[in-house]
């Protein structure tokens, strides 16, 4: 199972960390990957991270965000900085596979956690 915390309510510029914990098994060589969706929007990638160290982001995090492990926690983390209003959403954490330049999502996904940022 994966359960996601950190999530709250900050003002513009501000930061957050968001915390994906995963139970039940090991990191290993899975890949792990941060998703938000936003009210009224499909769901978008924001960070992907291989159990090899090799990083994914979308455009939109323009440097802002940084995903990173802690293996002995068997925990991935999800460093928000800078945060604007448009980054109100949901994010959620999810194991799948990266490879070839591409996230392939899996089933496991975590319930979420809020991120609210007022302007």
């Amino acid at each position: 199972q994966l359960a996601e915390s950190g999530g709250g309510l900050v003002q513009a510029g501000g930061s957050l960390k968001l915390s994906c914990v995963a139970t039940g098994s090991t990191f290993g060589n899975n890949a792990r990957a941060w998703y938000r969706q936003a009210p009224g929007k499909p769901r978008e990638q924001v960070a992907a991270l291989a159990g090899g160290g090799v990083r994914q982001y979308a455009d939109f995090v323009k440097d802002r965000f940084s995903i990173f492990r802690d293996c002995a926690r068997n925990t991935v983390h999800l460093q928000l900085n800078n945060l604007q209003p448009e980054g109100t959403a949901v994010y959620s954490c999810n194991a799948g596979n990266l490879y070839s330049g591409a996230y392939y999502p899996g089933e496991l996904w975590g319930p979420g956690t809020q991120v609210t940022v007022s302007s």
